[in-house]
């Protein structure tokens, strides 16, 4: 009697653990970014633009400057440097590209982003194509305030100096004014708040 109540339990067990994770699994696919998110679970529903946020504008400590009327990008390159104001790089031609953000903390989030072709700024420096650039941030410490992209990111066509993010202007905390999105690339490598962009060779 006792192994027979035993077993049953067990099999209760067993099914009701199924039915949690297959719930779970239900609520992904359905609402792949909130609460219940088994991809995501740092996401929440009222994250700004859908997107989790790692490190806010606030703790990077780069809001003034960010928000700052006479914020420019600054390219670097072959003795050049060319200067974009947030105007002139909405004025440049636009590319939408469907990428993924992957932290090491274990999420991943795709999103639709929409901003200049790197290769498309980089050509007013006359870069190579076998490029190697560093991008600095507006942020003042951390060990990702500067970060290196290898030519095959540099010069792949997905790669951009992203404004906008899921249809909008790209939110403070995910990098406003320009940011870099590149596939296969981690996010603490996708440097936000971006100031420069410098041609190493």
């Amino acid at each position: 009697m006792t192994d027979h109540l035993s077993r049953r339990r067990f099999l209760a067990g067993v099914g009701g653990a199924s039915a949690l994770l297959g719930a779970a699994a239900l609520a992904h696919a359905v609402t792949p970014v909130g609460p219940f998110s088994l991809r995501e679970p740092r996401a929440r529903a009222d994250s700004p633009q859908d997107l989790p946020v790692n490190r806010s504008a606030r703790h990077a400590e780069v809001t003034a400057l960010a928000l700052d009327p006479a914020w420019t990008l600054m390219v670097v390159g072959g003795g050049m440097t060319r200067a974009f104001t947030a105007d002139g790089l909405e004025r440049l031609p636009q590319r939408t590209v469907r990428l993924p953000i992957a932290c090491v903390e274990g999420w991943t989030v795709d999103a639709t982003w929409t901003g200049v072709r790197l290769r498309d700024l980089l050509t007013t420096v006359d870069a190579p194509e076998d490029a190697t650039i560093r991008f600095r941030s507006l942020q003042q410490r951390g060990a990702f305030r500067a970060t290196t992209m290898p030519p095959q990111y540099v010069g792949d066509p997905l790669t951009l100096v992203a404004l906008q993010v899921n249809g909008q202007r790209l939110d403070l905390d995910h990098g406003y004014p320009a940011r870099v999105i590149a596939p296969g690339r981690p996010g603490v490598l996708q440097t936000k708040w971006l100031s420069s962009i410098e041609v190493l060779r």
